[in-house]
This record gives C-alpha cells, structure tokens and sequence, in this order.
C-alpha cells in the first residue's frame, strides 16, 4: 500500500511574517528580566511589531530585515498580500496545526494584521532607520558583542530547503559574534515546514559544541506548527 504523501505548507522564497510581542514572549520563553536586561535585536525580523511594541514598554529593541530599505506603504501592502495568501493555505492545512494558541485561521489572520498596522505605524516614524535596520545573515552591520538578547523567528531551520548547513552554521555564528558575553541567543522553530526537526540539527548543534558554545534545547510552551517543542538557546 502506498502512503499517501504528507501535507505541506508549501513557500516560495521567505516569507514576510506579523508576529506581534506576545508571541515572541510565548515563543521564546522570554522573562521580564530578561526582555529589560537588554539591549535586543530582532533578527530576520519581517514586520513583527516586536520592535515597536517593545519600544512602546521602554526595551531598547533593534530588529535588521532585507527589507528595511522599502516605503513603508509598500511593506503594508505586501504585508497583506502575504497575510491573505497564507491564510488561504492555512485553511486548506487547518487539520495538521495546533490552533489551542490562536483559535481559527480568522483570528490567526487578526493577529497578523494588527501585528503589521503597529509595526508600519513605528516604522514609518524611523525615518533614519536607527531602530529597523537593513541587514541579512549571515552577515550583519552590527559591532561585536553589542546584544545581550538576539531572538531569531521563523527564518533559521524552517527553510531548510533553500538554505543549507554551511549557511545556518555561519548564520549561527554570526548570532554568536553580535551577543554580549554572558548574553543569549533564541532561535526557534527547529521544524520544517514539514513539520519535522530540522534534519542537520545534530550536525549543526556537535559542530557548535567543538567550538566552545553552550547550546541547549529549552522546551516551549507554545504550540501552533506540530513539531516544533523547543527553542535553540545558546548563552555566550
């Protein structure tokens, strides 16, 4: 009998995520101690409102995107062509995600929306781009040891099929060389789109270990994407 091939929540490119404060802090585990320790840098950003929520409470937040050199009419616009377009393909995978956390893919939709009108509303006012920066691992325009929390969101592991081991192992290390000694770095999923544990991960994390870094896999209480149950922390 053949097995019938597994649902996939099929991407072209990187997506432009909406990721609003409160995911971050479910996602990553984040602690008010932590989150005020700062400073913050949100990387591969997209136009999570983050940033802007976090500035709103005072953190001194830093989020660096390939796509800060856009008008912020045009991020907005293509922010809700994105949002359309992967709620549509959430509706028709609705049976393979974990909707305890955001309800329906209506209210997932909501969500992503005001994420996106709060962070255009903070970009637009960042006319020097001091606090959203252009910048792409794994290479970014920061000094050494400039963070002391870096938070990467649904980039690194997820698109483990456009992108490959060398990459995320220097894309790692650049993480690495923008954190304060002593500071953290948070990386999560560690799934695929598949909904699979990222199939280098092993790799990735022996080879980190060879070089002196403190990896650890920290269980998450969020749930949405089946499979991903931890987040990467590595403390410098």
């Amino acid at each position: 009998m053949t097995e019938e091939p597994k649902a996939v929540y099929e991407q072209i490119g990187v997506a432009m995520t909406c990721r609003s404060f409160q995911e971050y802090v479910d996602m990553f585990q984040l602690t008010s101690a932590m989150l005020a320790h700062g400073p913050i840098l949100d990387v591969a950003a997209g136009a999570a409102s983050f940033c802007a929520e976090a500035q709103q409470k005072g953190l001194q937040t830093t989020a660096v995107d390939p796509l800060y050199t856009l008008l912020p009419e045009t991020i907005q616009a293509h922010g809700e062509r994105e949002t359309k377009a992967a709620t549509e393909k959430l509706v028709k995978l609705a049976d393979v995600y974990d909707w305890d956390y955001y309800g329906s893919p209506a209210a997932h939709e909501e969500n992503r929306l005001r994420s996106l009108e709060f962070f255009v509303a903070d970009y637009q006012k960042d006319q020097q781009h001091q606090r959203y920066v252009r910048g792409e691992l794994p290479s970014l325009p920061f000094a050494d040891n400039a963070f002391s929390l870096v938070l990467c969101s649904h980039f690194l592991f997820l698109y483990h099929d456009q992108f490959d081991l060398p990459f995320h192992l220097n894309a790692v290390r650049e993480l690495i060389r923008v954190c304060k000694p002593g500071g953290q770095i948070r990386i999560y999923p560690l799934a695929t789109f598949a909904r699979e544990r990222y199939p280098e991960l092993n790799q990735l994390l022996d080879t980190l270990k060879t070089e002196g870094v403190d990896v650890e896999l920290m269980p998450t209480s969020f749930r949405f994407l089946r499979g991903a149950t931890h987040v990467l922390r590595i403390t410098k």
